[in-house]
């Protein structure tokens, strides 16, 4: 995450300006994330202990500090928010359209991730599961705001290239989300105890470098590809 800040932000003079904000906050957003993967392992190191007795084989044993999965909460309440913007960004819709799906989308995620926590932290299935359906309300509406509602703005691209990475970027978003609610089932479906704790984690991971760290060079290429377009004069700058 860390590395991909530095590469967007290194990126930056080789965009126009119309695009420099989207890419910007791209940097922005993993570089959210990797302070908070940093708090999130520390808090990891702190709660578990791995040791081989004997030479023989490792086993994981519990420190009594507790792991604090809250940091990926904060992080995805800060960042999801700015990963949509940023593709509204880039895609240069009317200003009109840009403020107004800015504003829709950024608050449907943030409640989306909101009403997701709750349930996190409870070991009542029914509670959680209470919370799931309810984070899966705004978690529909954005999805189907990229998958459908975006279409018509992609397909007006100024080039088949940037039409594809836009078309990409939208369905890599919905692609990556749509592990998160499965990940989030882990411990609703009968796993418990370190084998659920790691199938989360690991899979919470895996999705947020595709949805941030893989989002973002999608980003930056649009925004490399709609820049060239802009000064080949095929595109008049608004």
């Amino acid at each position: 995450m860390g590395s991909a800040t530095i590469f967007f932000w290194l990126q930056l003079p080789n965009v126009t300006k119309n695009y420099r904000t989207a890419l910007t906050i791209t940097g922005i957003v993993t570089l959210i994330a990797t302070y908070h993967y940093i708090r999130i392992f520390n808090s990891w190191s702190e709660a578990f202990t791995v040791a081989s007795k004997d030479g023989g084989d490792y086993t994981v044993q519990l420190t009594g500090a507790p792991f604090n999965d809250g940091y990926r909460y904060v992080d995805w309440l800060l960042t999801v928010p700015l990963l949509l913007i940023e593709l509204i960004l880039v895609m240069k819709l009317p200003q009109a359209d840009t403020v107004s799906l800015s504003w829709k989308l950024g608050v449907a995620s943030a409640l989306m991730v909101a009403l997701g926590y709750p349930g996190e932290i409870q070991e009542d299935l029914s509670v959680r599961w209470f919370w799931w359906c309810l984070s899966m309300i705004p978690f529909f509406y954005v999805v189907f705001t990229l998958a459908v509602g975006l279409a018509e703005a992609t397909s007006k691209q100024p080039s088949p290239a940037a039409a594809s990475l836009a078309s990409a970027a939208r369905y890599l978003t919905v692609l990556s989300w749509c592990t998160y609610p499965f990940v989030y089932m882990v411990k609703s479906v009968g796993l418990a105890g370190p084998a659920a704790t790691m199938y989360e984690q690991v899979g919470y991971s895996l999705a947020d470098v595709l949805a941030k760290a893989v989002f973002g060079v999608l980003i930056w290429a649009l925004a490399a590809e709609k820049s060239a377009v802009e000064e080949s004069g095929k595109l008049l700058p608004n």
